[in-house]
């Protein structure tokens, strides 16, 4: 389904006003992915892309085609890890922001998500 423009206006209009909210997008995508939940890491990114830096310049940004990094995000897309890594690479410092990995124990996780 096609995001209206409506939509894609409060969007970019949320990350415009809170940058920090768009730094926790960047962050969930990539959270999605760990987690293997790659259809919504890919929605997540694919919204990003449109409301931060969009998919041209983002092309430009790591050499590759606009519509084969659009292709790669949609519902049924299959990007490389490559692809995708250089994709987050070019939004961090697009966004100028630094996303980092930190491993906590499965127990740990398990308290912190029953406390939520």
């Amino acid at each position: 389904m096609p995001l209206t423009i409506e939509f894609k206006e409060v969007f970019k209009a949320s990350i415009d006003r809170d940058p920090a909210f768009g730094h926790e997008l960047l962050g969930s995508a990539v959270q999605c992915f760990l987690d293997n939940d790659l259809a919504t890491g890919r929605a997540i990114l694919r919204n990003y892309v449109n409301a931060t830096i969009g998919f041209q310049q983002l092309a430009k940004a790591i050499g590759g085609q606009e519509k084969s990094l659009m292709r790669m995000l949609a519902p049924n897309g299959s990007p490389l890890a490559s692809n995708l890594f250089q994709m987050i690479h070019a939004l961090q410092q697009f966004n100028d922001v630094h996303l980092e990995v930190s491993a906590v124990p499965r127990k740990a996780m398990r308290r912190v998500k029953a406390k939520g």
